[in-house]
C-alpha cells in the first residue's frame, strides 16, 4: 500500500513539475515553447484526412446519413410590396381595396419562420461541412472504416486522459489565481502601484486558462488595440471571449451580475480594478449604467472599458443587433471583430442549455480553442449622425470583417417575444400598400419599405 502511495505523489510531483515549468511559467510570460502550434497542425492533417475518408465512404455507402444543409428554404428575397403586387397581378384593384389574396403572403412568411427562422439558428450550435471526429458530432461517421474508428478512438482517449485532466488542472490553477490576487490587490489603497499589479494579475491568470483552453489565438493589426479612455466593442460568442481579449491586454468589463462559479469571478475582480457589473433591475435604467461609464470613460488613465452590445452569445456565424446605450456615452470606439474555428470545437455557450460550469467542461473536452482577433480602426460618431446608426455602422464593419452575417434582430429574442412595436410597423407597412395607388407604393416609398420589410419577414414566427 506504501509502495501504491509513494507511485501516485511521485506521478503527482511529476505532474505539477510539467505543468509549472512548461506551461504555466512561459504563459505567465507571454511565450510559447511551439507544443501548441504543432499539435494544430497534426490535428489539420487527421482533420483533412478524416474529411477524404468521410467522403470516399459515401461513394461506397450512398445509404449513409448526410447532414442537412443549414437554409432548407428558398426565400424570395423580395420586399412586401413587390411580393403582394405580384399576387395581384392576376386581379387589378382600385385604390383602398383589400383582397383576400393578401392574407396567402402572411401565411407564406409565417410558415417560412416557423421551418426555418433566421433568429433562432443564431442560438443553436453551428453546423459543421464534415465530422470533427468529436463524439456530440457524430454521425456514425467513424463506422465507415476501421482505421477512422481506431483514429476516433485514440482522439477520445487523448481529449480525456491526457488533455482534460491538464485542462482542469491550469483552469484550477488560473482561476484560483484570478480571485485570490484581485482580492488581496483590492486590499491595497488606491495608487498606480494598485493599478499595475491589478494589470498583472489580470494578465497573468488569463493567459494560464488561456493555456488551460489549448486556445490557439491569431491577432490582427494589433496597431489598432483600445487603448486608455476609449471603448472596446466586440460581437460575443462566448464568456471565452474575456480571456481571449485579455490576453492581449487589460480591460475594465461591463457586463450582468451572474451567480455560481462566475459570480464569484466576478466579485473578486471588481475588488481591484473598476468593473461595471449592473443587476437586471438596473440595466432597465439606462441612465444609471451610462453615467457610471461616462465617468469611467472621463477618466483617460482608466483601462479601456469591454462591451459586448449584442448582449447575448451568438453562434459564431451572425452579429445581431448592438444596443445603442454603449453608444450613447461617447469617446472613442473601438471595434474588434472575433471568429472561432469552428473544427476545432463549439465556442458557442449556449446559456439557456449548459451552466457555466457544464460549458468549460465540454470546451475542455474539445480539440483546442483556434480563434482570429481582427482589431478595427478606432471609429467616432459622425455629424449628424444618432447612436442607433453609429450602433448599426460598427456592427457592419465587424461583420464584414470576421465574415459574419449582418442581422439586424434583437439578441434578447432569444428570452423574450417581439415588441408590439415592431408587429405595429408591420401592420402599417401592409396599410400603406392597400391605400397606396393600385395596391403598390410609390418608388420613394418602395426602398424604404423594402428595408423594413427585410428586418421583419419573421415576425410572423
Amino acid at each position: 500500500m506504501e509502495d501504491l502511495y509513494s507511485v501516485a505523489l511521485a506521478v503527482f510531483q511529476l505532474w505539477m513539475v510539467m505543468v509549472l515549468f512548461f506551461i504555466m511559467l512561459p504563459a505567465m510570460f507571454g511565450l510559447s515553447l511551439g507544443v501548441t502550434g504543432v499539435y494544430i497542425q497534426i490535428l489539420v492533417r487527421i482533420l483533412e484526412w478524416a474529411t477524404i475518408r468521410i467522403q470516399r465512404g459515401r461513394q461506397e455507402r450512398p445509404s449513409l446519413a448526410v447532414p442537412l444543409p443549414t437554409g432548407i428554404i428558398e426565400r424570395a428575397g423580395g420586399s412586401m410590396e413587390e411580393e403582394m403586387g405580384h399576387l395581384r397581378r392576376s386581379q387589378p384593384l382600385a385604390e383602398g381595396e383589400f383582397c383576400l389574396s393578401d392574407a396567402m403572403y402572411f401565411c407564406k412568411k409565417g410558415l417560412e419562420s416557423i421551418v426555418d427562422d433566421e433568429v433562432t439558428q443564431c442560438f443553436s450550435s453551428e453546423e459543421l461541412a464534415s465530422w470533427n471526429l468529436l463524439t456530440r458530432t457524430n454521425q456514425n461517421f467513424r463506422y465507415i472504416s476501421l482505421r477512422l474508428t481506431i483514429i476516433w478512438g485514440l482522439g477520445v482517449f487523448v481529449r480525456y486522459c491526457i488533455l482534460f485532466p491538464l485542462r482542469i488542472t491550469l483552469a484550477i490553477i488560473g482561476l484560483s489565481w484570478l480571485v485570490i490576487g484581485t482580492t488581496l490587490v483590492g486590499l491595497l489603497p488606491e495608487s498606480s502601484a494598485k493599478n499595475w499589479l491589478s494589470e498583472l494579475v489580470h494578465l497573468t491568470c488569463y493567459r494560464i486558462c488561456a493555456r488551460g483552453l489549448s486556445a490557439t489565438i491569431h491577432y490582427h493589426n494589433r496597431e489598432n488595440r483600445p487603448q486608455k479612455g476609449g471603448i472596446c466593442v466586440a460581437n460575443h460568442t462566448t464568456p471565452i471571449d474575456v480571456v481571449i481579449l485579455a490576453n492581449d491586454g487589460c480591460y475594465a468589463m461591463v457586463g450582468q451580475i451572474h451567480g455560481g462559479l462566475l459570480g464569484v469571478i466576478q466579485r473578486s475582480m471588481v475588488k481591484s480594478c473598476p468593473h461595471v457589473w449592473f443587476e437586471r433591475s438596473e440595466m432597465k435604467d439606462r441612465h444609471a449604467v451610462t453615467s457610471r461609464l461616462r465617468a469611467h470613460v472621463a477618466a483617460k488613465t482608466k483601462l479601456p472599458i469591454l462591451i459586448f452590445p449584442e448582449g447575448t452569445c451568438i453562434n459564431n456565424t451572425s452579429v445581431m443587433m448592438f444596443k445603442k446605450g454603449s453608444f450613447e456615452i461617447g469617446g472613442t470606439i473601438y471595434p474588434v471583430a472575433i471568429k472561432y474555428d469552428p473544427r476545432f470545437g463549439d465556442a458557442f455557450w449556449n446559456s439557456s442549455k449548459y451552466n457555466m460550469v457544464s460549458y468549460l467542461l465540454r470546451t475542455m473536452s474539445s480539440w483546442a480553442i483556434v480563434v482570429n482577433v481582427w482589431y478595427l480602426p478606432p471609429m467616432t460618431i459622425q455629424d449628424g449622425e444618432d447612436a442607433a446608426h453609429f450602433a448599426n455602422r460598427v456592427k457592419s464593419a465587424i461583420a464584414h470583417q470576421g465574415g459574419l452575417l449582418d442581422l439586424a434582430w434583437d439578441g434578447g429574442l432569444k428570452r423574450s417575444k417581439v415588441k408590439d412595436s415592431l408587429k405595429e410597423e408591420q401592420q402599417k407597412m401592409y396599410s400603406s400598400i392597400i391605400v397606396g395607388q393600385n395596391g403598390i407604393n410609390s418608388p420613394e416609398t418602395c426602398k424604404e419599405n423594402r428595408r423594413r420589410s427585410k428586418i421583419l419577414d419573421t415576425i410572423n414566427h
